[in-house]
């Protein structure tokens, strides 16, 4: 892999979709090993930034010239680039529909599987399990079926199976959707003890979400970087309040932001 000061350099990028485009002319920089929130309201163009990054959607082309470079390269194979990558999201949790036990669920994560089949399980690859499950304190729930699991302990286990083969970067899309408080305080708790080893990319709507560790925010609004920089001058009220059109107040508590009075 082509060594590069920044993982994501993008500049100028306008991607469109079924004839709609969504992000508007947009330039980032994200140096390697950073943690960033990508903060916006539904529809601001939050996803199709994570798409564009995974290459699951590509810029069109511009006539000013722009820079579409991922670790330093402009060209990749998917396959590739992809298994950089560990990738969490609500939607892959309902495809875990099937009877199977959280070891199979992380397990899974070396072959890209939902849950397993005639694969090959290696001892190394048990350890490795074992390893991930101690490291996200969910050992205890290791054989209970993945379906009589609550919301916040299967997304702590979706987190270990991001995790077998050790990416680069963690990408954790809408993580606390539908947990109540005590799954919340240990989804922050799991993502922080990620966050020590591996650069976290965090897509949310939810400023609590947003751990200690994580310094910079990129907001989005309406296909655009409406602002881009450290968390305390980005999560201001006047900011906030433009982004999702309603009347908020920020508070600040113990590492972490809330949102009020809207």
């Amino acid at each position: 892999m082509n060594q590069s000061k920044f993982f994501v350099d993008f500049q100028n990028i306008t991607v469109t979709h079924n004839n709609t485009t969504i992000l508007h002319s947009i330039s980032i920089q994200i140096p390697d090993g950073e943690h960033i929130a990508i903060l916006g309201p539904n529809g601001s163009g939050k996803s199709t930034f994570i798409k564009t990054l995974l290459r699951e959607l590509y810029p069109v082309y511009s006539e000013k010239g722009s820079v579409f470079k991922i670790w330093g390269q402009e060209t990749w194979d998917v396959f590739l680039l992809r298994s950089h990558f560990g990738y969490v999201s609500q939607d892959l949790q309902f495809t875990f529909n099937r009877i199977i036990s959280g070891r199979e669920v992380i397990l899974s994560g070396f072959f890209s599987s939902i849950g397993l089949f005639f694969h090959t399980i290696t001892p190394e690859m048990e350890r490795k399990a074992d390893d991930i499950c101690n490291f996200l304190e969910i050992s205890h729930l290791i054989d209970r079926p993945f379906s009589e699991m609550s919301t916040g302990e299967a997304r702590r286990f979706l987190i270990g199976r991001a995790l077998v083969h050790d990416p680069q970067v963690l990408i954790l899309d809408e993580p606390s959707n539908s947990l109540d408080l005590n799954a919340l305080h240990m989804l922050r708790r799991s993502m922080r003890k990620v966050a020590s080893k591996t650069a976290i990319i965090l897509v949310t709507h939810s400023l609590q979400d947003i751990i200690p560790e994580i310094k910079r925010v990129i907001l989005f609004k309406n296909g655009t970087i409406y602002k881009d920089g450290q968390k305390e001058d980005v999560l201001s009220d006047e900011s906030i309040s433009d982004a999702y059109d309603a009347p908020v107040s920020i508070l600040y508590d113990k590492g972490y932001y809330y949102a009020t009075g809207y």
